[in-house]
């Protein structure tokens, strides 16, 4: 297997682009979850990193695969599926630096992970925690002080995201 050292580096530097799953195979194959869209830019993104218990660690690729239905990976050095399960469930990424820029008004999941939410009367909703893909939009799970409540990342909704004070301003009534 291919690892570069161990880096410390900020959590802020990585873009996680996805994780690992279930081995494929006999010859050390991976099948590769990607939160890139269109999945298959992933592979575009070059150095990957891998989470371990040391930080993130340079790990490359020594062949990937795609196909209608997944995309898989393969490791030197990972030969068979025992050696290649023990990166299931690990999480790749890359430098933020690797990522195009985007157009304005538009943001990367993660610049939304952790700002806080506050209503149209100046309410705080709390934090969001994670996004959703639903297929007809985007939705935002946001932990308040009680409970957890899912926003839809909608025009409608989403009156203004302000990265620079980590808030998120939404048209939004708690039932």
């Amino acid at each position: 297997m291919v690892l570069g050292n161990a880096m410390k580096c900020p959590e802020m530097d990585y873009v996680v682009v996805g994780k690992l799953g279930a081995t494929h195979g006999t010859k050390g194959w991976l099948k590769f979850y990607s939160y890139t869209e269109p999945a298959a830019n992933v592979l575009a993104y070059q150095p990957w990193y891998l989470e371990d218990a040391a930080g993130w660690t340079l790990i490359k690729p020594e062949a990937t695969q795609k196909s209608t239905q997944n995309i898989r990976v393969k490791f030197a050095g990972l030969d068979n599926p025992e050696q290649a399960r023990l990166l299931t469930g690990k999480k790749i990424a890359v430098l933020r630096s690797q990522l195009p820029q985007l157009k304005k008004g538009a943001f990367y999941w993660k610049d939304l992970e952790g700002l806080t939410v506050i209503d149209q009367t100046g309410a705080v909703l709390g934090k969001v925690i994670y996004l959703l893909e639903t297929g007809s939009n985007d939705v935002l799970v946001v932990k308040g002080d009680t409970k957890e409540i899912a926003i839809p990342y909608l025009s409608e909704v989403i009156t203004k995201v302000d990265l620079a004070n980590q808030v998120i301003y939404v048209n939004w009534e708690l039932i």
